[in-house]
């Protein structure tokens, strides 16, 4: 999904994107301008124009609303009841004014395609065309206007049947998506677990047997009893390194992971990724790696979450500065940049990790985009630069 644009499948979720599939859905209307000249220069009385354009403004208020809707769950009698709304302000229309107003039927075939499933608009769109027949027949001249018609109104119609499963398809592997994401993280989890369980259970066991042990032998043998609790200090010092060990390892993002995550994260909702290949970082410090991880992680989520990008270029640059070797990585996109793209909750936080580990961050929009850079310190690292 762009900022300016709505993704297949996806709803507008802010303002400018009500806008763009508002413009993209009514530029079609463009094909009414033969009620429009009809009314203009169709010699009609005051009252028959006032009533066409009323006639004609309801139409196409219908006709927008059933379209912005399609998809979000309304039962089928309710969309056909609105088709046949359509239908009957179509024949009326066309009945009283003329045969300009044929092309409306058009639309009701293309709503019929849009709104409903295919086992319904296989017959509602032959329908549709054959009361524009009927219709067309009945109208003065109507006939003249008949091939040029139902063409459009049977393709259209069937074409946008093809479209809504198109959507329905992007929807469902969208949502697929998301539940490999949560197994995958629910597995993490109890990865956790696991070795949680393994580095303490030995342990705690130990402690168990010993505090016992040193408790009976504490009245009569005191030595014994102090090289009993002198062994459970060791064992319970060691098995809090190995858990700070396994939470440390399970808390810390490395590099090359997150680039294959964001690869998958931004695929997923829309975004076309940039992203270089697995970088060289062997002599990189294991903090400036986090912190660079922990960038691109915030980064991208902010690229999925807020930008409204359509596409999302990562690079990852060796530079040679005068206070030493850094690593540069640069997460850029071509979404709005509007307003909630500043220094966040976020971007506070991510400011004082780099820190931390002795290095900067910017980040601003930028003309079409919003761009974010974090600089790390790195040891022995060549003037070579990785670019997607």
């Amino acid at each position: 999904m762009s900022g300016v644009g709505v993704g297949i499948g996806q709803r507008p979720v802010n303002r400018r994107q009500r806008i763009v599939k508002s413009l993209w859905t009514g530029v079609w209307l463009v094909y009414l301008s033969a009620p429009v000249s009809d009314l203009l220069h169709g010699g009609h009385g005051t009252g028959v124009r006032v009533l066409g354009w009323i006639g004609l403004a309801a139409f196409v208020t219908w006709y927008m609303v059933l379209l912005f809707r399609t998809g979000r769950g309304e039962r089928n009698a309710l969309v056909l009841g609105s088709l046949g709304v359509l239908a009957a302000q179509s024949t009326l229309l066309a009945l009283t004014l003329g045969r300009e107003w044929l092309v409306l039927f058009v639309y009701v075939s293309i709503a019929s395609g849009a709104a409903l499933p295919l086992r319904l608009a296989r017959w509602t769109i032959p329908a549709a065309c054959a009361l524009l027949t009927a219709v067309g027949l009945a109208a003065r001249d109507g006939h003249a206007y008949l091939a040029g018609l139902l063409v459009p109104a049977l393709l259209g119609g069937f074409a946008m049947t093809g479209v809504r499963e198109l959507v329905r398809t992007t929807v469902a592997l969208r949502e697929a998506r998301a539940t490999v994401a949560q197994l995958a993280a629910n597995e993490e989890r109890l990865r956790l677990a696991r070795d949680l369980h393994d580095l303490l259970g030995h342990s705690l066991s130990l402690i168990t047997l010993k505090s016992e042990l040193a408790g009976r032998m504490l009245p009569a043998h005191p030595d014994e009893a102090a090289r009993q609790i002198a062994d459970i200090e060791q064992v319970s010092r060691q098995a809090l390194v190995d858990v700070r060990e396994a939470v440390t390892g399970y808390r810390r993002p490395r590099l090359s992971a997150e680039l294959a995550g964001a690869r998958v994260a931004l695929a997923a909702a829309g975004v076309l990724p940039e992203l270089p290949a697995d970088p060289d970082l062997a002599d990189v410090p294991e903090e400036s790696e986090t912190a660079l991880a922990w960038a691109l992680r915030e980064a991208v989520t902010n690229v999925v979450r807020h930008s409204g990008a359509r596409r999302c270029t990562v690079e990852l640059l060796h530079r040679r500065t005068l206070d030493g070797p850094l690593l540069e990585l640069t997460v850029e996109d071509n979404g709005s940049g509007g307003p909630g793209r500043g220094h966040g909750n976020g971007l506070t936080g991510l400011t004082e990790r780099l820190a931390k580990a002795g290095g900067t961050l910017e980040a601003g929009p930028l003309k079409g985009g919003f761009r974010l850079v974090a600089r790390v310190p790195a040891a022995g690292a060549a003037d070579v630069g990785s670019p997607a």
